[in-house]
């Protein structure tokens, strides 16, 4: 028996990254799943390696979320949980920082995951889970970072109303606070041809074993068994709250 044994989850951004690793953790758990991306060519092939279903959704406009809510039940018959994974990052100080580029975190990040709570949890069945991947400068600041920051601090405010309002009907709505994860977002080398995302990659590796109590970069399999947690009845009492999985990062710095 899976945990998710017969229950319809939609993960966003569900193409690589974490969102991948949730889609295929929730089909391996018996979850019929539905990858949501704008990588239509990746989302495609995962969703026919685990035997889900894909359909494209840009998370920033309404239309989109509607065509991937009717995709789903017109499949399954109905939408048991949602994971808004679907984020951007962009690296700039506030000063430095043009409005377009902090509208367009806002837009994917803080919009996205509005509309994806606005437009499944009406259609959602009582006792559902919505899962919002907020981040660790969701509670915390960091430099250079500050249109993330402030989507994601947006995120886990979100959370906590639409818990409340969402409560009389049995729907659990929970947050994850990553910190740094091992994907294309924290090292964008990944994705681009000319890098080299190797040597990259051991340069962050020797920053995170400075910043991180556990020493290394978090796996979005990690991610993942966290997002399974929440939207299984592992969790069945815990809902408005955020959850930090950052190998120690928020605790404090260590002198040693």
């Amino acid at each position: 028996m899976g945990k998710l044994d017969g229950r319809v989850v939609l993960v966003t951004g569900g193409a690589r990254g974490q969102g991948e690793q949730e889609a295929r953790l929730f089909a391996a758990e018996g979850a019929r799943v539905v990858v949501a991306d704008v990588l239509d060519e990746r989302g495609q092939a995962l969703a026919d390696e685990i035997g889900a279903l894909y359909t494209h959704l840009d998370v920033r406009e309404e239309d989109s979320w509607r065509h991937a809510l009717d995709t789903a039940q017109q499949a399954y018959g109905r939408v048991d949980g949602l994971v808004n994974n679907a984020g951007i990052l962009r690296f700039n100080s506030l000063t430095d920082t043009p409005l377009d580029e902090f509208m367009e975190v806002v837009r994917v990040n803080q919009v996205g995951c509005f509309l994806g709570v606005r437009t499944v949890a009406p259609a959602m069945a009582d006792g559902g889970t919505i899962v919002n991947t907020a981040s660790y400068t969701g509670l915390a600041g960091m430099a250079a970072v500050g249109a993330y920051a402030a989507t994601k601090h947006a995120i886990v405010g979100l959370t906590r109303v639409a818990a409340l309002e969402l409560a009389p009907r049995g729907i659990r709505v929970n947050a994850m606070c990553p910190g740094a994860i091992d994907t294309p977002m924290s090292n964008p080398a990944a994705l681009d041809p000319a890098a080299d995302a190797e040597e990259t990659a051991k340069a962050l590796d020797g920053l995170y074993r400075k910043l991180v109590p556990l020493g290394r970069i978090g796996r979005p399999e990690e991610v993942a068994r966290l997002a399974l947690f929440l939207t299984s009845d592992d969790s069945s009492y815990i809902t408005g709250q955020p959850f930090v999985i950052d190998g120690g990062w928020l605790a404090g710095v260590s002198i040693t």
